[in-house]
């Protein structure tokens, strides 16, 4: 009679192999996760650029964020917050910046900025390699 089933090495082997594929696959996850949460926060930047400039051309000046409507965290909807958004404006300037929060922070781009002139920062890295 023949026994069936799997011996304790065979088991270890698959355990070892799946914790070196959940190590690897693991950062670059949160890589692109970290990434796409970028992206929405260019995008908040984006569009609250475009109210400023719309506002502008109906009053003549940039005004506060409550009377232009810009969001003040990214992503907009939704409870969770990983970017702040801010404006320093004046009567012919403005600055946004989104300030990275929570899990964000470690991210490698750090404060992000676009002004009126479509001048746009990163703190800690490459305006192309944070701008994408």
């Amino acid at each position: 009679m023949r026994m069936r089933g799997f011996t304790l090495i065979e088991l270890m082997i698959v355990v070892a192999i799946l914790g070196i594929i959940a190590a690897i696959a693991l950062p670059s996850y949160q890589g692109q996760v970290r990434d796409s949460r970028r992206a929405d926060s260019t995008a908040v930047l984006l569009q609250a650029r475009q109210l400023m400039e719309r506002h502008y051309s109906k009053n003549y000046d940039y005004g506060t964020p409550a009377a232009v409507g810009i969001p003040t965290k990214s992503p907009i909807d939704g409870a969770a917050s990983y970017y702040g958004i801010t404006l320093a404006a004046g009567a012919t300037t403005f600055t946004l910046t989104a300030t990275p929060q929570g899990s964000q922070v470690g991210d490698g781009c750090g404060v992000l900025t676009i002004n009126q002139a479509g001048v746009k920062t990163a703190a800690d890295g490459t305006v192309d390699n944070c701008w994408r």
